[in-house]
């Protein structure tokens, strides 16, 4: 590599955690100020009905809710950039210790989901395109296309109808017993795990599969046929790669989905997740929550999307000579 092609690669690199940097603090103050130009506050929430106004105004106080919003972010962002998010305004307790506990779940939910959806996309959208517009292939794209019409509580509660209510397989709600975490009953998983997968599945079989049928017909598969390039190969070599690496950015967003954790799939389900206490929070107005919330999830998605593009990137041959 010639020293004026790293010069360029190397100036890439500090301006993509840069960019990374400025997107998490973009969302941080967006956030920030919608919970504040939201109607009522934590102190309205914690005591209405239970005080008076000399009360919540006694508690807004002590909150520092009293003080002017743009105060208050540059207090919460000059504590954040040291690690310290905060505590909460319901109940005291600090968000780093709820970002932990929840975080953990929400992260197994989505890993699950996620360690699925690879393999299954890739597959099932490999499978199809090599068989375009046969019998299988069909079968392929009609479930897709139904998945896809489907909004993701309806996939939800026809599966709890069929697998808990009618065959009483599985669980309807997914609360671990006290004191334990999911992973000691995995059953409680299997239904969130699946309606994750609903939203996720059908869009990247179908891109995947869209990416198979142009990559077969391509001049480099052809080529390479006529060659006496064994099938096999020719589907490892140019064909896969040049159908999942355009993917790759989409796939990372639909990763990014899952390990953020997912409100209707929580919710649904009662999964005691991020998207679960991000919802509670915002009941609240529970601000240093719902920031740190916000923050743990925009962080992820900003890092896998940034993983997505490097990958794709180091895989495209066009990308490589252009670096």
């Amino acid at each position: 590599m010639s020293g004026t092609r790293w010069s360029r690669r190397a100036g890439r690199w500090p301006r993509r955690p840069a960019g990374a940097a400025v997107t998490l603090l973009a969302a941080s103050a967006l956030v920030f100020a919608a919970t504040a130009l939201a109607p009522g506050d934590a102190a309205t929430a914690r005591l209405a009905g239970r005080a008076g106004p000399e009360q919540i105004a006694e508690l807004r106080h002590g909150l520092g809710l009293d003080r002017p919003w743009w105060e208050r972010y540059a207090h919460w962002l000059w504590h954040a950039l040291q690690g310290d998010l905060g505590v909460s305004y319901a109940n005291g307790t600090p968000v780093a210790h709820l970002l932990a506990e929840r975080a953990g779940n929400s992260l197994l939910l989505g890993a699950v989901a996620a360690a699925l959806l690879l393999p299954l996309a890739v597959g099932l959208g490999l499978w199809s395109g090599l068989r375009a517009g046969r019998g299988p292939d069909r079968v392929v794209s009609l479930a897709t296309l139904a998945l896809l019409s489907l909004p993701e509580f309806v996939v939800g509660t026809v599966l709890v109808l069929v697998f808990a209510v009618g065959l009483g397989w599985l669980p309807a709600v997914s609360v671990p017993a006290a004191g334990q975490g999911p992973l000691t009953q995995p059953q409680i998983l299997v239904l969130p795990v699946l309606t994750l997968l609903s939203v996720c599945l059908a869009q990247n079989v179908r891109l995947v599969r869209s990416g198979v049928i142009a990559a077969s017909a391509s001049d480099a598969a052809r080529t390479a046929r006529l060659g006496g390039v064994p099938e096999h190969r020719v589907v490892l070599r140019w064909v896969l790669p040049a159908a999942v690496v355009p993917a790759l950015p989409v796939l990372a967003r639909y990763l990014a989905y899952l390990l953020g954790g997912t409100l209707v799939a929580e919710t649904l389900f009662g999964y005691p997740g991020l998207a679960a206490a991000l919802v509670n929070a915002t009941a609240a107005r529970d601000t240093p929550v719902v920031l740190g919330v916000s923050l743990a999830v925009a962080a992820v998605t900003v890092t896998l999307n940034l993983l997505a593009d490097t990958l794709a990137a180091a895989l495209n041959p066009a990308a490589r000579k252009n670096s």
